[in-house]
């Protein structure tokens, strides 16, 4: 397993980051300033970055936790050393993750996961998957042709088959159709 420290993190990492208060690097400069603006500020376990752009954060994947984030908004968050992980955009690296309370869905890196019960996907296909399953989870308008079924019965069974299997959006749309 790849070690990380302030001479790599930045290179080709996926990371999950923690919302800290600023009080925690009051008084302090930063150890380093980016061209856009983000600093940055070193310590044995990790480093803390006060930024205004998240997610994708140049060949990174970097991610707030918090609920209360908001983009383009400056925050600071922070992640130990052992919390980044490689990122590829061609490996299957990626879970996604759903709450049907919330309406809400995201992906996981692998190293992120508690359990290996998850299809994993590279960038582009986790990516694909979670806008066809945004439509679902959040609109209607897929539900065309479908309404000799009760609604949520549809919308659980092809956003848990979009999650945990690698069948196409159509072929699982086809197989609700069959059950007419």
């Amino acid at each position: 397993m790849k070690k990380y420290s302030r001479y790599n993190f930045f290179k080709h990492t996926y990371c999950e980051w923690e919302e800290i208060p600023m009080s925690i690097i009051e008084g302090r400069k930063p150890d380093y300033k980016s061209k856009t603006g983000s600093m940055y500020y070193y310590d044995e376990k990790g480093v803390a970055r006060y930024a205004n752009h998240w997610g994708r954060a140049a060949n990174c994947r970097w991610k707030i936790t918090s609920d209360s984030y908001k983009n383009s908004v400056f925050t600071l968050a922070y992640a130990t050393w052992d919390s980044f992980f490689p990122n590829n955009e061609q490996e299957p690296l990626y879970a996604i993750i759903i709450d049907f309370e919330k309406k809400y869905v995201t992906f996981k890196h692998k190293g992120c996961l508690n359990d290996v019960n998850h299809v994993l996907r590279n960038a582009s296909d986790t990516s694909k998957r979670i806008i066809k399953i945004k439509e679902v989870l959040e609109t209607d308008i897929w539900y065309k042709y479908l309404d000799f079924i009760d609604i949520e019965e549809a919308r659980v069974f092809l956003i848990e088959n979009l999650v945990s299997t690698n069948l196409e959006y159509l072929k699982l749309k086809q197989q609700l159709l069959n059950k007419r």
